[in-house]
């Protein structure tokens, strides 16, 4: 669903900290969003489907060996 499916009784605030209002008003020149409403909706979207997609993922398959592995090669782990 986007903002423009919503009737005004659907709308929820939610407060934001004004730098990052500001960041993302600054962001629209760059994009084809009409105002932040609509540009922060869409990335709220987005990460939510991530994490959704993330969740339908089953990590007990993933043997710990690999991620170690994985991760020193990151340089988060010294072996």
């Amino acid at each position: 669903m986007s903002y423009s499916d919503v009737t005004t009784e659907d709308i929820a605030t939610v407060e934001l900290p004004s730098s990052l209002v500001d960041d993302v008003e600054q962001r629209l020149a760059y994009t084809d969003f009409e105002d932040a409403s609509a540009y922060i909706e869409f990335v709220v979207e987005e990460v939510l489907a991530a994490v959704s997609d993330d969740e339908s993922v089953n990590y007990d398959a993933v043997d710990q060996d690999e991620v170690e592995s994985r991760l020193e090669s990151l340089g988060y782990l010294s072996s």
